[in-house]
């Protein structure tokens, strides 16, 4: 229990200063805490992240379309939809915030928090990066329908590596 106790001091002390981010090691563990946003998507501003441990009970999955499916891997997840004739501006490419493992639903028998093909809105979960046990909810910050899952589920990402490629509203 003293991590914790630890861990939460740590947030308080960045909470209550003007410092972004603090990376601390000590007797092995690492920790790094940041007010800045974890999301980055390419071509448009800002993002957001939740920080939840691996044991918090799952959010509600982004719609009853993609929560009514099975949650075997889908063929069709990883590849690319087709993407002719759309503009670089109409594409966004949600890239990955940190080094870590990818997974595309809240649990292993979860169904996928989002699957080629959806139409998804600004602010929806899109997949679960996790990075030192900690589970950080990827949240999309444009609105559209998703086109490409770029990673196959629990699998090892890279931080600026492409994870989605999202067909913005009102381009397609």
């Amino acid at each position: 229990m003293k991590r914790m106790e630890w861990i939460r001091r740590l947030m308080r002390v960045v909470e209550e200063s003007d410092i972004d981010t603090l990376e601390v090691s000590r007797f092995g563990t690492r920790v790094r805490i940041s007010k800045s946003p974890a999301v980055q998507v390419v071509g448009t501003a800002g993002g957001s992240s939740a920080v939840a441990p691996a044991n918090a009970p799952p959010p509600a999955a982004g719609s009853g379309e993609a929560a009514s499916r099975s949650t075997g891997e889908s063929a069709a997840a990883t590849e690319e939809v087709e993407l002719s004739g759309l503009t670089d501006e109409s594409v966004a490419e949600i890239t990955s915030p940190m080094v870590g493992t990818f997974y595309r639903s809240p649990a292993p028998d979860a169904p996928p928090y989002v699957e080629v093909g959806d139409r998804i809105v600004e602010g929806q979960t899109l997949c679960i990066l996790e990075a030192m046990k900690l589970m950080n909810e990827l949240e999309s910050d444009v609105a559209g329908v998703v086109r490409e899952i770029a990673v196959q589920n629990a699998e090892p990402v890279e931080y600026g590596e492409i994870l989605f490629r999202i067909e913005r509203d009102g381009t397609g």
